[in-house]
């Protein structure tokens, strides 16, 4: 992943609105990632709501079965890197995926080293009862805005996301 140079801070100013501490201020309200990173999260649980409760499984469970449904045969590296999730958390969802039955691992066909992941006959049931329901989530959750303000949303997402991608 590249990341953007840092530029050197300027010198630190007194914030005005934090009792003259003397350190810089950090308005997150207006700070882009913290913002992105609230919304992901009120989205992630919103969603959850849907099926935490009805399949016990959690947001990252989720993720790896969602992508499992998409990308079939990939390792848990690779669900890993798919989703920018951290491995280790992405191990422990797979263990109790496997546990559960929603997915099964074999080893990869050209390269008996490497195992990889697919959605079990549950995880498929599971995927085919909440796809629909998050492709409506995710219709009302855009429905906040007209067709050009989504597509200028997938335009800056898109260009957003090619920065930090190898």
């Amino acid at each position: 992943m590249t990341r953007p140079a840092v530029p050197a801070a300027p010198p630190a100013e007194p914030a005005a609105d934090h009792d003259g501490h003397g350190h810089r201020s950090l308005d997150l309200e207006h700070f882009l990632p913290y913002r992105l990173s609230v919304l992901t999260n009120r989205m992630s649980r919103g969603l959850a709501d849907i099926y935490s409760e009805r399949f016990g499984i959690s947001v990252t469970e989720w993720r790896v079965i969602a992508v499992l449904g998409r990308y079939p045969e990939l390792s848990a590296n690779g669900v890993a890197e798919r989703t920018a999730m951290d491995k280790v958390a992405v191990s422990r969802a797979v263990a109790r995926l496997l546990e559960r039955g929603f997915i099964e691992r074999e080893m990869h066909d050209s390269d008996r080293r490497r195992s990889v992941l697919e959605l079990s006959e549950a995880g498929y049931a599971v995927y085919d009862v909440v796809v629909p329901l998050a492709l409506e989530f995710e219709r009302d959750l855009l429905s906040a805005i007209d067709e050009d303000e989504r597509a200028a949303l997938d335009g800056l997402l898109a260009k957003l996301t090619r920065k930090y991608v190898v």
